[in-house]
């Protein structure tokens, strides 16, 4: 989900935007889309939120 996520960035979809596009797929919040909050932190260091993978 990571390079999938920061190539939609870079094309410059905006993140709220992202967020809702993505879907965690293992853990307590399977099947849920991630907070814009941790698709800036995991396109800002590309270290993955838990589920974000």
């Amino acid at each position: 989900m990571i390079p999938y996520a920061r190539s939609l960035r870079e094309r410059g979809v905006a993140v709220p935007d992202i967020a809702r596009k993505l879907v965690i797929p293992i853990g307590k919040n399977k099947g849920k889309h991630p907070s814009v909050a941790s698709v800036y932190r995991v396109i800002a260091d590309g270290h993955p939120a838990p589920g974000m993978g």
